[in-house]
């Protein structure tokens, strides 16, 4: 099975050959992951922020694909990492890719790699199987950016109870966006 993105690039450029809109895809998604990134609110007890980027790694691994979205994710990494303003708030260098949200940052890679494959098997397409996908994202990226903030702070506890628990509502209404989204606009383009 085929994602949504590139089914639909393929059904309205049909004459583009596959590696330029594969390529246009991947930069695309990381320039969307860049926009969320934006979306920024600094809470004063811990050195992770609430941002979008969370939705825009399920949207863009269940958009492009296992392989288009997490290369998209790595582009995201490499042009925040060059000095692009792309990481949360604006924030570039690779200060941010070894700093306290370094695991995330990470995560956001294989997590749209396995929300793309998930969604690969065509569970994004149902309401019923939505969830699945993003639910799974969401947890790679808690794991990768509470196992490098307990090394950053010296503790899993506290890792978890600055990088994972206050972010719990905020990643599940994300969550279930994503998984209201998709199934939708796959309807939306079968008409």
């Amino acid at each position: 099975m085929t994602t949504l993105a590139p089914t639909l690039s393929s059904r309205y450029f049909p004459r583009t050959t596959d590696w330029v809109r594969g390529l246009f895809l991947i930069i695309m998604g990381s320039l969307f992951v860049a926009l969320l990134a934006q979306i920024e609110i600094p809470l004063p007890f811990t050195p992770v922020p609430i941002t979008g980027q969370t939705l825009g790694v399920l949207l863009v691994g269940a958009l492009l694909g296992s392989k288009r979205g997490a290369a998209a994710l790595a582009l995201y990494l490499a042009e925040g990492g060059l000095g692009l303003p792309f990481f949360a708030g604006g924030a570039s260098g690779l200060g941010i890719l070894t700093g306290a949200t370094a695991g995330y940052l990470v995560g956001f890679v294989g997590a749209a790699y396995a929300v793309g494959w998930l969604a690969e098997q065509g569970l994004e397409r149902s309401v019923r199987t939505s969830v699945i996908p993003f639910l799974v994202g969401t947890v790679i990226i808690y794991v990768c950016g509470a196992v490098w903030l307990s090394v950053v702070l010296g503790s899993v506890e506290q890792a978890v109870a600055l990088g994972v628990v206050p972010f719990l509502l905020g990643d599940a209404l994300k969550l279930m966006l994503a998984a209201a989204l998709l199934p939708g606009a796959w309807k939306l383009t079968q008409n």
